[in-house]
């Protein structure tokens, strides 16, 4: 095996955690002596051991001498656990191979200078490309201070998301759905609008029980019901109520009695700016948002250009109703050259269904 090979090996193991880590990234770690795996890790959660610390651990004195594989620069700082780089120099490790720097400026090639100074030798950029899409979401957070935006759409072939009655259940196939509701628990928040919660009544859990999501719903007027199904089984400090001055002051309170998070846009406005809204949310370390909020918000977020990927389910069938709802509507295209692009796109065949998954802005 060569350290493409062991690479590989610490990127699956990050995989494990998908879902589990954020704020922090996903990272996996191999020590190999000779050409034997002695130990692994995988970092699981956040405040708990990271990946290095996990194989140093399982390795103990047998880690002197030997090589680690990482797929991220170990940290350089003081955050929910010690430093990593020192304990790497201090286990006798006399090699390290790191899959990606740090982008979070705390480390960015710190440790790899740390390491250098202790006479460790260290390779980097191994399956660089790899890791740098499993942990966009976080690349994005700690460079940006924003999260990470996904906007997702059930649709028909010719783009209709409901018919022009409004029903919409069901365009996808239940596998779809299924399949659908894994991708959220990849995603710390699921992102709706008042118009979705009012007509759907959506409960917006992904397919864990065990995954805490975030459900933030904008809502200038304040007109959530009290008891929609979205806050079943769900921590009330887990629903975001995104609001504006206009809103009762009455309800707001009564809201944030239960324990519901409540916040509130500081301008005499009729709608929440999203970008603002997206700087408040990567505050309270939210570091990807999945935008499941009807053709008005799927529009807005990408007119404000915040969108960062798509994930379009398409369904075999025609609506064909020129009065039907589209995916996104309020964008700005009198001319074809204005249409919003997509890049590296990718197919993918779930049933009888079609997911287009593609970036934008890049």
């Amino acid at each position: 095996m060569n350290d493409i090979d062991y690479m590989n090996k610490a990127y699956h193991l990050a995989l494990k955690a998908k879902g589990e880590t954020s704020p922090n990234p996903l990272v996996g770690a191999l020590i190999v002596k000779g050409k034997t795996i002695i130990a692994d890790g995988w970092h699981r959660r956040c405040g708990a051991d990271h990946a290095e610390v996990v194989a140093l651990k399982k390795a103990g004195q047998r880690a002197r001498g030997a090589r680690m594989v990482v797929t991220l620069e170990p940290c350089n700082h003081y955050g929910r656990t010690p430093p990593c780089v020192d304990q790497i120099i201090e286990s006798g490790i006399k090699e390290v191979i790191i899959g990606m720097k740090d982008p979070n400026p705390l480390t960015n090639g710190k440790s790899i200078a740390k390491l250098r100074r202790a006479g460790i030798k260290v390779t980097t950029g191994v399956l660089q490309e790899d890791l740098n899409v499993i942990n966009e979401a976080f690349v994005k957070y700690v460079t940006k201070k924003m999260p990470f935006v996904a906007v997702k759409s059930a649709q028909s072939l010719d783009g209709k998301i409901a018919t022009a009655s409004g029903r919409s259940k069901w365009i996808t196939s239940e596998a779809t759905r299924k399949y659908a509701r894994r991708i959220r628990d990849e995603f710390d928040a699921i992102l709706v609008g008042i118009n979705t919660v009012l007509k759907d009544n959506p409960k917006l859990t992904g397919s864990r029980a065990t995954k805490r999501l975030k459900k933030v719903v904008l809502d200038s007027s304040l007109r959530t019901p009290p008891r929609a199904r979205l806050f079943s089984n769900t921590a009330p400090s887990d629903v975001i109520i995104v609001t504006t001055l206009k809103a009762s002051v009455a309800k707001r309170a009564a809201f944030q009695k239960k324990g519901i998070s409540v916040i509130v846009y500081p301008k005499r406005v009729a709608k929440v700016d999203l970008k603002w809204l997206m700087k408040e949310l990567a505050k309270r370390e939210v570091t990807s948002v999945l935008v499941e909020g009807g053709a008005h918000v799927a529009g807005s977020v990408l007119k404000a250009n915040l969108a960062d990927k798509l994930y379009c389910y398409i369904a075999p069938i025609i609506i064909g109703d020129q009065n039907a709802l589209s995916s996104a509507v309020g964008i700005d295209t009198a001319k074809v050259g204005r249409a919003v692009p997509l890049k590296d796109v990718t197919l993918t065949k779930i049933g009888k269904d079609i997911l287009v998954q593609g970036y934008f802005g890049r």
